[in-house]
């Protein structure tokens, strides 16, 4: 009896053991977190922001305003900024002779006026009138080959027919007039009017809408950089020539930048200058206008160490290389 219970202890016991070895197994092992795979998401490109693009110099971008600074004169002020310098002395109301250093320039008219754009007329109408008679009146019939009243008139060609030979017929036929190409001209005792002589073609025009040419011959001596030449240099003699380069009018001839000596500025349009500087003698006041070609110095070393042209081209007054508007050099 005794051994028969402490079996029943015993398997008790190997039971209760092995359900703690259970439970102590399943604590111990580790649980995984599930793995979820993502494709990777794609980084935004930064924003690039397109450059703004370079203002190009025109009338509207010229500042209302400038401030003399040393050494410069009304002259210079203007051929810098393109303008005539008798329209800034009248616009500030002084003396050309007469500017200091601080003194503030107006470079645009005072209270310019607005312009409009005018206004396009409307399209004119075509109004349809009948070709016959009032309404009232009663229509008839239309004769053959005629076209009815209102109707509109078409003009065609006419359709050759064949008819029987006939004397009536003949007669017909013999009044057409006969082709202009068959009939020989009779021989005219008048003289022959002279031929009108051959006109020379005019000179082709670049990207600015001119027809520049060379202003003297000679040596170029000097070529554009921007900075210390602002135009091109051209050896010559003393009295040689200088002539317009383009037509335009006459807006300074005399002194009045240092280093230019005797020179000569020409507006073209309202974009281009010309400038032809180190003349021995002015032959075109202020005012004038001027032909392409037309002579206008005689070269000189007036404030210059030679006998030289200095020739500018500028454009709203910034300098540009004449060398890319001229035509090619003549042999």
């Amino acid at each position: 009896m005794k051994s028969a219970v402490r079996k029943i202890e015993l398997s008790r016991c190997a039971i209760a053991a092995v359900v703690t070895a259970l439970l102590v197994a399943g604590c111990a092992a580790p649980r995984r977190a599930p793995v979820v795979e993502r494709a990777p998401q794609p980084k935004p490109a930064p924003a690039v922001s397109a450059p703004a693009p370079k203002p190009t110099p025109s009338p509207e971008s010229r500042p209302a305003f400038h401030t003399v600074r040393k050494g410069e004169t009304l002259y210079s002020i203007a051929l810098e900024y393109g303008l005539d310098y008798r329209d800034i002395a009248a616009w500030n109301s002084i003396d050309p002779t007469r500017v200091q250093a601080g003194q503030q320039l107006r470079l645009m008219p005072p209270d310019s006026p607005v312009t409009a754009a005018p206004l396009q007329a409307p399209p004119a109408t075509v109004e349809a009138r009948p070709l016959g008679g009032p309404p009232s009146a009663p229509s008839a019939a239309p004769l053959p080959g005629t076209a009815a009243p209102g109707a509109a008139l078409v003009k065609s060609e006419p359709k050759g027919v064949r008819v029987p030979y006939s004397d009536q017929a003949y007669a017909q036929l013999a009044q057409v007039k006969p082709d202009a190409a068959q009939v020989k001209p009779e021989p005219s005792l008048a003289p022959k009017p002279a031929e009108p002589a051959p006109r020379k073609p005019e000179p082709a025009a670049d990207a600015s809408g001119i027809a520049w040419m060379w202003p003297a011959s000679g040596k170029v001596i000097g070529s554009f950089n921007g900075s210390t030449t602002k135009g091109i240099v051209i050896a010559g003699k003393l009295g040689q020539p200088v002539v317009a380069s383009a037509p335009g009018k006459v807006i300074h001839s005399g002194t009045g930048i240092r280093g230019l000596g005797k020179f000569i500025v020409i507006k073209h349009n309202d974009a281009y200058l010309s400038v032809y500087a180190h003349n021995n003698v002015l032959l075109v006041k202020e005012g004038d206008s001027v032909a392409r070609g037309q002579k206008i110095a005689e070269m000189g070393s007036s404030d210059a160490e030679q006998v030289k042209l200095h020739f500018e081209i500028r454009h709203f007054g910034k300098p540009v290389d004449p060398a890319r508007l001229l035509p090619d050099r003549p042999a």
